[in-house]
């Protein structure tokens, strides 16, 4: 089997190289800056490792929501149309139009190479914060990625731990998991992605997959850094399946 390799570009945003595809995850390539949403401030405090220019031709956008400028900023806006499609929730595709497909959880759609290799990509549940939190989180879909002979790819996008991730554990056998963290908080005590429990629950029900922490540095809202993971990770002995990915950095990671 082929590793897929993953380059961390900053927050949730990192380039993945898989059976010859290129996608980007919720691109965000601002300097820091806040950012004024209905209800809160949110403020960037790291720059990107590399720029929307470095980059190259990608195949396609895998933008969990359009919402939140931790998630789409500017730069990222920007950036949507050059890539070849852009997979994101059905309500976002409307809000964004142009290049857009809007997935439901489950929906799949392929991608299709000139020499003919496919990689297929289906959108999987989340739940951006407690139960009840959607009228004012809006909807977010996550991914799992899958083509011949690289095990799936499963890309967590924002949420927290609920029986729709353990759904998704009990579908796909994921050899890695892009596990976004940093128990974002806002306007109250509760998390918004990720925190370390949610992330060890995880490893747990994808007991064989290489866990790539991302989205924990580089926002003031994150309450928990990768370093935070690498802890509760080695203190339970299971810190040897973490890769945390160097920025700017393409990275083979094998499960």
């Amino acid at each position: 089997m082929t590793a897929p390799r993953f380059t961390l570009i900053g927050g949730p945003t990192v380039l993945i190289e898989i059976a010859g595809f290129r996608l980007v995850t919720d691109p965000t390539f601002d300097e820091p800056g806040d950012y004024k949403l209905p209800h809160v401030t949110l403020t960037k405090t790291g720059s990107p490792a590399l720029h929307a220019d470095d980059l190259g031709a990608v195949d396609a956008v895998l933008l969990s929501h359009d919402q939140h400028a931790d998630n789409l900023d500017h730069g990222g806006r920007d950036f949507l149309p050059k890539a070849g499609r852009v997979l994101t929730t059905e309500a976002g595709a409307k809000r964004l139009g142009g290049n857009a497909l809007g997935l439901a959880p489950w929906q799949a759609t392929d991608l299709t190479s000139a020499d003919g290799r496919r990689l297929r990509v289906t959108a999987t549940p989340a739940r951006h914060g407690p139960a009840g939190i959607e009228p004012f989180s809006g909807d977010v879909v996550c991914f799992v990625l899958e083509t011949a002979g690289v095990r799936p790819v499963y890309v967590t996008g924002d949420t927290v731990w609920y029986d729709g991730v353990a759904d998704v554990a009990r579908r796909f056998k994921a050899g890695t998991v892009l596990l976004f963290a940093g128990s974002a908080q806002t306007r109250g005590p509760f998390n918004l992605t990720m925190n370390v429990n949610d992330a060890i629950e995880t490893a747990h029900h994808f007991p064989d997959a290489a866990i790539v922490p991302v989205h924990c540095e580089g926002w003031a809202h994150f309450k928990q850094t990768c370093a935070d993971l690498q802890v509760s990770f080695k203190a339970l002995g299971i810190d040897g399946r973490l890769r945390l990915l160097p920025p700017g950095v393409a990275t083979e990671v094998a499960a």
